[in-house]
């Protein structure tokens, strides 16, 4: 990859390289496997480098995505495990609207409760 390449897409922050005490650019395995994607999405791929910032940015995001997650997953066993059973079940209203309450407790909200039974073996 040519220099005035790499400086490019240090400038558009595609990648940002660590420095040396002189201010030369250190790259690492990381960032080399960042430019080989940035160099097929651009010229396999036809992406424009605008495009691919976008790409990089929205990759992401879904990594930190991925990572919250997985921290609430973690927190939400932690907790079940903690009290050994479900502490808060959830209900949805006719409206749509979802309501959280306590193990045995109904929700309240001003709608009929009634229970319809639907037949469809049975002809009106």
């Amino acid at each position: 990859m040519h220099a005035q390449t790499l400086r490019q897409y240090d400038r558009l922050g595609l990648v940002t390289p660590s420095r040396t005490r002189g201010g030369g650019r250190r790259y690492s395995q990381r960032d080399v496997a960042l430019l080989r994607e940035v160099q097929r999405l651009s010229q396999d791929e036809g992406v424009s480098l605008s495009g691919i910032a976008r790409i990089l940015e929205l990759e992401n995001q879904v990594a930190a995505l991925r990572s919250r997650v997985a921290e609430l997953t973690a927190e939400l066993d932690a907790v079940r495990a903690a009290s050994g059973r479900v502490t808060r079940v959830f209900s949805v209203a006719p409206s749509g609207d979802v309501y959280a309450a306590r193990l045995g407790e109904r929700p309240r909200h001003g709608r009929s409760q009634a229970l319809v039974v639907w037949n469809p073996t049975r002809s009106s």
